[in-house]
């Protein structure tokens, strides 16, 4: 199932595709959906980021095997960097150069603390596509990483959230201006999903519409003002996004 938010006249709606068509829902989260209201074409919806979390994490050294050498850690991301597809990330020149990410996001379903592995499945919403937007030169200089990656725009998510997907293998591929600079596959991360959530759900409560970035295999490459970036995983689609100057 294919969730989404998409602007209207009446403000953001949440959405469900069926049979070809945007269909409003009372709530993504529900067990079963309650369609609402009218349907709206796809060609002509804008869509928006398919949530809006009020916890937003990024996974840090997940990026590769070896790293299950190095404690399982998260940073926070601010939820005002959060954007949907087409909108642009804001790049500031004077923080030096600026990486886009490609990564899979989890968005999370239900209120859950202690998770154990056995419910993570039903945690879990769905899986969408996350651009972990970072000013990589200033991470020297914060190891806060506030510096580093809260920037307006640092965080395109969408452009939808897929329910059925196994995160186990998917494989990325990130963009910019049309010629592919980073491919890999989630299978190359040090931490799954479930051993992600498990742990983060001992230190935090994660509620409905929450997302975790769960981290970079390899799938970076610079940007500047004037380019465009694209994240493709498979099972999902497309991401895309303008980069401006600030």
């Amino acid at each position: 199932m294919r969730l989404a938010r998409i602007a209207t006249d009446s403000g953001p709606r949440p959405v469900c595709l069926r049979d070809g068509r945007w269909h409003e829902v009372a709530d993504p989260f529900a067990d079963i959906l309650t369609f609402t209201g009218p349907a709206h074409d796809v060609d002509g919806a804008r869509l928006l980021a398919p949530s809006e979390p009020r916890v937003l994490l990024g996974m840090a050294h997940n990026g590769a095997p070896g790293d299950r050498d190095l404690p399982l850690q998260a940073f926070m991301k601010s939820a005002r960097t959060v954007i949907g597809p087409e909108h642009p990330i804001v790049v500031d020149q004077r923080l030096g150069k600026v990486v886009v990410e490609g990564e899979l996001a989890v968005v999370i379903r239900r209120t859950c603390r202690n998770l154990r592995p056995e419910d993570v499945p039903s945690a879990i919403l769905g899986y969408a596509i996350g651009n972990d937007v970072t000013a990589v030169e200033q991470i020297a200089l914060d190891d806060k990483l506030t510096q580093a990656k809260h920037g307006d725009g640092f965080t395109p998510l969408g452009p939808w959230i897929e329910t059925d997907l196994d995160p186990g293998d998917v494989p990325i591929a990130v963009r910019v201006n049309g010629v592919t600079v980073a491919e890999a596959s989630t299978e190359q991360l040090a931490w799954n999903v479930s051993e992600q959530l498990v742990h983060l759900t001992r230190y935090l409560t994660l509620g409905p519409g929450d997302v975790v970035l769960t981290g970079c295999p390899f799938t970076s490459g610079p940007v500047e003002p004037g380019d465009r970036a694209e994240i493709t995983l498979d099972g999902i689609g497309t991401l895309s996004n303008p980069v401006r100057a600030l």
